[in-house]
């Protein structure tokens, strides 16, 4: 089965070990290219590896790649737009949900354009207890890099031109009706 627009899918977050990490359930496929593939939710329910259920508070548009080894989650609060970014492998979809392994370390981009890499001490326990090849290592440290320098130069995704155009697209019909995010 292929992945198409309107689509409703989860994801499913892994850890280098194989055990599921985190599922996101009913997000929407809002566009999808050769190596991109973008989703929507709005309170999502997600349900956390020690089965704690929890839905998101606020809109949210998610790119995930085939060629770069990370993803980014875009949230639309009322302060602004903020990005999560999950170092991870590119994803892939298997008939059953979009699928990655999470590698730990996150960035967290704020509204006016600074960042903060995030669970640096998590990534380099879970180096050390799941045995991260070299390989993988010297590729999540690289597209840490990769992904910073985008930041940085405010490359797509991280440009909120960019990001509402999707949003847009996402949630045309609760913005006809109003009931979606609106920054303050």
């Amino acid at each position: 089965m292929e992945l198409i627009k309107e689509m409703s899918v989860s994801i499913q977050s892994y850890k280098h070990d194989q055990k599921i990490h985190r599922v996101w359930k009913n997000t929407k496929v809002i566009d999808k290219n050769e190596h991109m593939l973008v989703t929507a939710h709005n309170k999502a329910k997600v349900i956390e590896e020690n089965g704690r259920t929890w839905y998101t508070k606020e809109p949210a548009i998610c790119y995930f790649y085939d060629n770069a080894w990370f993803n980014v989650i875009v949230m639309f609060k009322k302060d602004g737009i903020y990005y999560y970014c999950n170092l991870s492998s590119p994803y892939l979809y298997d008939g059953e949900a979009i699928k990655y392994i999470d590698y730990d370390l996150d960035v967290k981009v704020y509204p006016d354009g600074t960042y903060k890499v995030l669970d640096e001490n998590e990534y380099n326990y879970h180096l050390k207890k799941m045995h991260y090849p070299m390989d993988v290592k010297s590729i999540i440290e690289n597209e840490l890099k990769v992904l910073i320098d985008k930041i940085i130069k405010k490359e797509a995704p991280f440009n909120n031109e960019y990001v509402m155009n999707h949003y847009n697209i996402a949630f045309f019909d609760q913005l006809k009706e109003k009931k979606v995010w609106k920054q303050n």
